[in-house]
C-alpha cells in the first residue's frame, strides 16, 4: 500500500542519493590524503631528529627509503584496520580506535620483523616516525571530521533515511536527528503500520516528512526516493521473519538496514550477541555502578579537580572582585542539592543573581519558560549583568570543583537537582540518583537549557546506564566547545 506517490519526491531524492555517494567518495579520498600527509610529515620529522639535517650522511639512505615507503604502507595498514569503512565515517569513536589499532599493529609488525631479521634499526627513528604518524593522523582526521560536521549543520553531506515504525517513535527519532545534524541522517520519508498511515492523518506527513507507505512497501519506497539507509524502530509488526525478508530486498539496491532494539538507550559495549540453541540472543550486561572502575573514576575526578582549582585560582580572584563590585553581595552562592542515593549536599557556584533572588522566585513562577519541574527564564530579571556573562560561558559553575574534591560530585554525571525537583520525580527518573551528579554531562553538551525536561531526563539516564571513563573524557572534551558557543546558557 502506497499512501504518498513517491515519483515526484523520488526524482529529487535519487539525485540526493547520487550526491551522497559523491561526497562519501570525496570524504574517503580526503582521509587517504590526510594519512599520506601525516605519514610523510612524521617521516621527515624522524629524519630531522635522527640526522639533524645532515643530508650527505650515507647512513641516512635506508631511513630516507623507509620514510618514502611509510606513507603508502600506513594507508594500507589503515585500510586493513577499517579506517576507511563507510559505516564509521562522521560519528563515534570507532574510526579513531581503528586507526589507533592500525598503529599498534604496524609497530608490532616492525618490531617483530626487525627482531626476526636482525636488522639494526635506529630506535630513535622508529620511536618518532611511527607514533608521530598515528598522532598526526588522529589530529588531522579529527579536523577533517569537524569540517564535515560544519557542512552537515548547513544541510550538506547527509544520508537519506527512510524511517520505519509507529508514528510516535518515528516523530521522536526525527526530532533527535534534527537536534543532532552532525550524525548526517536526513529523513526523506517514513513508513507506518497500515492503521496509522491514512492520508487524512496529518495530511499524510509526519513532522513534515511524507508517509511513503506501510510496512509491506518499505523496500519499494526506499528505492523510489533513493534512500541510503532504512532505519527500523522497535515494533511488534517487524519481527525476525519480516526483517529478514526486508534485508533480502534491500540487498538488491545496496541500501543499508539499521535496526533499533527495544533497549534503545543501552550502548554497544554493554551488549553482545550470544548463540543459544541456534538463536542469536542479545545479551545485556548490567551497568557498573560500583567496583574498581568507580574507584578509578573517583580518584581521577578528585585529582583533576584539585589541579584545576590550583591553576584557576587567579581567575577565581578576578571573578570574585567582578561579582562583589556590582552590589557588594557575596561572591559565592550556596544551595542545597541532592546527590548520590538522595543524600543532600551544599553546592557552590559564583553568584549570578541579586542577593534576594530566592525570595523573588515565587513571584516569577508564572513566567517559567521550561516544561517539567525545572524553572528557567531566558531573560530572568534577577540575573545581574556580570552574572549573565558568567552564565553564558558557564564560569559560574567553576566553584563546583570544590564539591568534586569533597566527593559530593563528579566531573561528569547527571545534573544536580534541587530537593523540590526530586520530590516530583517519578520512579524512573529517580534512577538519576544512583550515581554522583556532575559539573557537566550529556545534557551540557547536547543543548543545556534549550532541552526539554523529557530530553534532559533521557540524556541523564543514558549516561547512568552507559557510563565509562572513555565516555567521561569525550564529554569533557565536548564541553569546551559547548561552553565557547554559549548555546542554551541562560
Amino acid at each position: 500500500m502506497t499512501v504518498v506517490d513517491g515519483t515526484a519526491v523520488g526524482i529529487a531524492q535519487r539525485r540526493s542519493g547520487c550526491a551522497s555517494s559523491v561526497w562519501m567518495r570525496s570524504y574517503i579520498r580526503g582521509l587517504v590524503a590526510i594519512d599520506l600527509l601525516a605519514a610523510s610529515l612524521a617521516g621527515v620529522l624522524a629524519l630531522e631528529l635522527r640526522f639533524h639535517g645532515e643530508i650527505a650522511d650515507p647512513r641516512q639512505l635506508p631511513y630516507v627509503l623507509s620514510s618514502a615507503l611509510l606513507p603508502p604502507l600506513w594507508v594500507l595498514v589503515a585500510a586493513v584496520a577499517g579506517g576507511y569503512a563507510r559505516r564509521f565515517i562522521g560519528v563515534g569513536t570507532e574510526e579513531f580506535r581503528r586507526v589507533l589499532g592500525g598503529g599498534v599493529m604496524l609497530v608490532a609488525a616492525v618490531t617483530i620483523t626487525a627482531y626476526a631479521t636482525d636488522i639494526n634499526a635506529a630506535r630513535g627513528y622508529v620511536l618518532v616516525a611511527l607514533p608521530a604518524t598515528v598522532l598526526l593522523c588522529l589530529v588531522l582526521r579529527y579536523a577533517w571530521r569537524k569540517r564535515l560536521h560544519r557542512r552537515r549543520g548547513g544541510g550538506a553531506c547527509m544520508r537519506g533515511v527512510v524511517v520505519v515504525g509507529h508514528r510516535d517513535s518515528v516523530r521522536e527519532l526525527i526530532g533527535q536527528f534534527r537536534r543532532e545534524p552532525y550524525h548526517g541522517m536526513n529523513v526523506i520519508g517514513v513508513c507506518l503500520p497500515t492503521h496509522q498511515c491514512h492520508p487524512r492523518v496529518d495530511g499524510g506527513y509526519v513532522d513534515g516528512h511524507p508517509v511513503l507507505g506501510d510496512f509491506a512497501s518499505v523496500a519499494d519506497a526506499a528505492e523510489a526516493v533513493g534512500a541510503d539507509t532504512v532505519a527500523v524502530l522497535s515494533c511488534p509488526e517487524m519481527d525476525g521473519v519480516e526483517l529478514r525478508r526486508l534485508a533480502w530486498r534491500l540487498e538488491k539496491s545496496d541500501t543499508d538496514l539499521t535496526v533499533a532494539p527495544a533497549l534503545m538507550e543501552v550502548a554497544g559495549p554493554r551488549t553482545s550477541i550470544r548463540a543459544v540453541a541456534g538463536l542469536p540472543l542479545l545479551h545485556v550486561e548490567h551497568p557498573e555502578l560500583g567496583g574498581a572502575r568507580r574507584v578509578v573514576k573517583g580518584l581521577f575526578d578528585r585529582m583533576a579537580a584539585a589541579c584545576a582549582l590550583v591553576l584557576l585560582s587567579p581567575l577565581f580572584a578576578v571573578l570574585v572582585v567582578l561579582i562583589r563590585s556590582g552590589d557588594q553581595g557575596p561572591a559565592l552562592f550556596r544551595q542545597t542539592r541532592v546527590g548520590k542515593d538522595g543524600a543532600e549536599f551544599t553546592l557552590y557556584k559564583f553568584r549570578t543573581m541579586v542577593p534576594e533572588a530566592e525570595a523573588l522566585k515565587e513571584m516569577l513562577r508564572s513566567a517559567n519558560e521550561h516544561d517539567g519541574v525545572l524553572f528557567k527564564m531566558r531573560t530572568d530579571p534577577r540575573v545581574t549583568p556580570v552574572g549573565a556573562w558568567l552564565r553564558r560561558y558557564s564560569l559560574d559553575e567553576l566553584p563546583q570543583l570544590i564539591n568534586v574534591v569533597r566527593g559530593d560530585m563528579s566531573l561528569v554525571g547527571p545534573r544536580p537537582p534541587l530537593p523540590e525537583e526530586v520530590a516530583e520525580y517519578g520512579h524512573d527518573v529517580r534512577r538519576r540518583l544512583v550515581v554522583k551528579p556532575g559539573m557537566t554531562g550529556l545534557w551540557q553538551v547536547s543543548g543545556r537549557a534549550d532541552l526539554s525536561w523529557e530530553e534532559s531526563v533521557r540524556l541523564d539516564l543514558r549516561y547512568v546506564e552507559n557510563w565509562s571513563l572513555t565516555l567521561d573524557v569525550q564529554i569533557l572534551w565536548k564541553t569546551w566547545s559547548a561552553v565557547i558557543r554559549g548555546a542554551g546558557a541562560y
